[in-house]
Order: structure tokens, then C-alpha cells, then sequence
């Protein structure tokens, strides 16, 4: 084993998959020991942590049937034959590119399933808001090559989204020359980031303390920034809507898993500020999601459908209920009557316990949490590690292909859902003929 890989199809530079943001200048090698692949430049926990999943060598894992060895076209057709014996299923996890999310919007249709991915919840807060007000996003090129002021909601957006302030241009030169960040609250975990910043290049930062809680303080922003009468309203928080108002392109950015409980009408409260500032100046929100294919999965549904995910093809035609088709929500109702979970990038990304019919399509790592009666497994191949792929970027409309590492042994989910939805027509027109 080579300390490289020069001969991967994915070159010198290489798409990671394993964070929303897609960075693409990247390289990948083997690691000194040769049992795993490592970022051979560059520096991203979330890519390290992913690439040191996977071997320099393609991958190679077997199909399970009830716990035991089986082979592909077995196990495809023992998972057929619970989707078509379930009369309401749930896909869940959903953590697949492009290909493999029009593949499951096929077999979603073919048999009914209500699809809610892993993190659904956190999901669920934009598409709300979208649906209830609208909104203003920004996308990350805007943010590198215009915004001057950029306000953190209740945390530095780090976890799992790393290389962020870096892709937004902190401390490069030639870009914007001053650029001020703003923290409004956080905690103490937040201030070696904040010093980190403050060292960066033509970049100064200030954290602006809560109001109560992070609705209360939106909420009192954005009534300052429609200049409404606010009785007592705090000097910091006056200071930020003057701010906002005098910056020339000023974008409030948050994580959507890390906001409270409807976190939707926080979202709303930053929509209104963004609204409000765009009428005199230029603004936009940032919202990051979770990785693992859900926001890629949510786009393909959207424009096949015209509806995101937490929607089926059922009885009535298209439905959609953000709070009826939480995936949690049923599995503890008892309301769903299989399980088909789908996770090709995180192997932590495990159905959840639960005694129903279970169908796993996942990294191979996911083989023990169907190792069990009444499950199918089905190895399948990495986007951007064993197979290409496309994946939307976190900031929406922005596709990025990944180009594999090595062509793997696996099939890829697209490969193995279809199958699937030919299997189901094929039981279907036999019980009928």
C-alpha cells in the first residue's frame, strides 16, 4: 500500500460528502498504517472523522437476510416482499445523493411510504417557515464576496460545519476589506472560536447577550429594525439594529438542529429582519442543516412532487403534514407498520430500536443493526468515496458532483431501489393476475 492514492479517479482534489457544505479542495489519501483512507491536504473534522470509516480498498460486504449471509438478488426480493405486505410504511434515515433520492421517490410512490429523514425535526423548522411567510437565503458566494456584518444565532455555526467561516472568506485578502461578526448569545464553549476569528485578517467580532431567550431577542430585534416603539429596549441590542441597518450586506446565520423547540418562529423572526433591512440595504439568512443526504433528499421530492419530505403518495393523492409524518412521531404511535432506513454516508446513522420488519440500505458498518429476524440488510456504495454522485450544498441550488475515491464492489442505493421497485410490481401484478 502506496502513502497515496494517485491513481483515484478523484485526482488531486476531491468533494467531501460528509458535511453540508461540500467543501471541494480537498485531497484524500491512504493513512500511514494503510487501514484507512485520510485527508491527504486540507484540515476538516468532519472529513477526517468520515474518511477514517472507509478502507483504501473498495469495499466488500454481504447482504443479510433474517441475520444471515444472502445473496443480493435474495435479499432484494425478501425486502419486497415485506413493503409489499405493509400497509403503511416509513422510510427514515434517507441519507443518499441525487440518483438515489429519485430512486426512492419511485419506490415511495410504488408503495405508499410516508419519508422522513434522520433529523427531519431540524428539517422541518425552514420548510415551515418557507411555507408559512417566505423568506430571503443567501448562498455562500454572497456571503464570501459581499457581507460585511455576519450575526451568529445562539451559537458559532462550527459543529459539523467546520471549514464555514473559511468558506465565507474571513481573513482572505482581496475580498471585503473589514468584516465584523456578531454573536448574539452563545456560551463559553463559543469563545476560542471567536478568538480564533478576532486573529483572522481584517476581522473583528462581539458577542451581544440574550433578552430572555433567543425568541424573546429576535423577536425585540426585529420590532428596533421596523422601528415599532419598544419600551426599555437594551443598549447592546439597540447598538446591533443600527449596526445591521448601516452594514452593506449583513447575513444572520444559524443551525437548524441546534435551535429550541419551534425553532420555525425564530426562523420567521430572522425572515422579518432580513425583510425589513432589504428595503433600504441588502441582507440575507444562512440557515445549515444536517448532512447525510437529507437536504439533497428533500429537493429531489420537492420538484418531483411540488412537496418536501414528511409527505406520501397515499389513498387521497400527494399529502404533506410536517407534524403528523414525524418519523418519531409514528414509530411511538404505532402508527407505521415497517421500517426502511437508508444511510450510505454515517454509519452512526442507525434505525432506530424498534420491533417492526426493518430494511436497512447502508454503509456497511449498519450490518448489526439488522442482524436480527424479520430484517433485511443491503450493503450499498458511498457517493463520493466507492461511487459519483450529486449532492445540493447547504445553502440550496447549489450541486455539487462527487467523484469517487475508488469504483466500488457495492452497489449504489439507486442500483439497489430500483431493483426494489421493480420487485414490488413484479409481487404486485402476480397477487392481481
Amino acid at each position: 500500500m502506496t502513502d497515496s492514492l494517485p491513481t483515484t479517479e478523484a485526482g488531486p482534489r476531491w468533494t467531501c460528502p460528509f458535511c453540508v457544505l461540500l467543501c471541494d479542495d480537498l485531497g484524500v489519501q491512504a493513512s500511514a498504517s494503510g487501514a484507512a483512507l485520510e485527508l491527504a491536504d486540507g484540515d476538516c473534522a468532519s472529513a477526517r472523522t468520515g474518511l477514517a470509516r472507509f478502507s483504501p480498498l473498495p469495499s466488500a460486504a454481504t447482504p443479510l437476510l433474517d441475520g444471515r449471509p444472502a445473496a443480493l438478488a435474495e435479499a432484494v426480493a425478501a425486502a419486497a416482499h415485506l413493503l409489499v405486505a405493509s400497509r403503511q410504511p416509513l422510510f427514515g434515515g434517507l441519507g443518499t445523493d441525487v440518483a438515489g433520492a429519485r430512486a426512492v421517490y419511485r419506490l415511495a410512490c410504488a408503495t405508499g411510504a410516508i419519508c422522513d429523514p434522520a433529523g427531519g425535526a431540524a428539517l422541518m423548522q425552514v420548510v415551515r417557515a418557507l411555507q408559512d411567510r417566505g423568506g430571503f437565503t443567501t448562498t455562500l458566494a454572497e456571503v464570501r464576496t459581499r457581507a460585511d456584518l455576519i450575526v451568529c444565532l445562539g451559537h458559532l455555526p462550527l459543529a459539523g460545519t467546520d471549514e464555514f467561516f473559511a468558506r465565507c472568506g474571513l481573513g482572505a485578502e482581496g475580498l471585503v476589506p473589514q468584516r465584523h461578526v456578531v454573536l448574539l448569545g452563545g456560551d463559553p464553549a463559543d469563545e476560542a472560536g471567536l478568538a480564533a476569528l478576532a486573529a483572522r485578517y481584517g476581522v473583528t467580532t462581539e458577542v451581544v447577550p440574550l433578552e430572555g431567550d433567543l425568541f424573546s431577542t429576535v423577536a425585540l430585534l426585529s420590532a428596533l429594525l421596523a422601528r415599532r416603539s419598544v419600551r426599555a429596549a437594551p443598549v447592546p441590542l439597540i447598538a446591533l439594529a443600527e449596526r445591521l441597518r448601516a452594514a452593506r450586506y449583513a447575513v444572520i446565520a444559524g443551525e437548524t438542529r441546534r435551535l429550541p423547540e419551534q425553532g420555525a418562529l425564530i426562523i420567521e423572526g430572522v425572515h422579518r429582519i432580513v425583510g425589513s433591512l432589504n428595503a433600504t440595504t441588502r441582507a440575507g439568512a444562512l440557515w445549515l442543516g444536517d448532512g447525510n443526504g437529507a437536504q439533497t433528499v428533500n429537493e429531489v421530492f420537492t420538484w418531483l412532487s411540488g412537496l418536501p419530505l414528511r409527505s406520501r403518495a397515499g389513498p387521497g393523492g400527494l399529502e404533506h403534514d410536517p407534524l403528523c409524518f414525524d418519523g418519531a412521531r409514528l414509530l411511538a404511535d404505532a402508527a407505521v407498520d415497517c421500517l426502511l432506513w437508508i444511510s450510505s454516508f454515517d454509519p452512526g446513522s442507525s434505525p432506530p430500536a424498534q420491533p417492526l420488519p426493518l430494511i436497512v440500505l447502508g454503509h456497511p458498518e449498519l450490518a448489526s443493526s439488522a442482524a436480527r429476524s424479520g430484517s433485511v440488510f443491503i450493503p450499498v456504495s458511498t457517493p463520493g468515496i466507492g461511487s459519483a454522485g450529486h449532492l445540493f450544498r447547504s445553502d440550496g441550488g447549489v450541486v455539487l458532483p462527487l467523484t469517487p475515491v475508488y469504483r466500488d464492489t457495492l452497489p449504489t442505493l439507486a442500483d439497489v431501489v430500483d431493483s426494489l421497485v421493480q420487485a414490488v410490481s413484479t409481487l404486485r401484478d402476480k397477487a392481481t393476475a
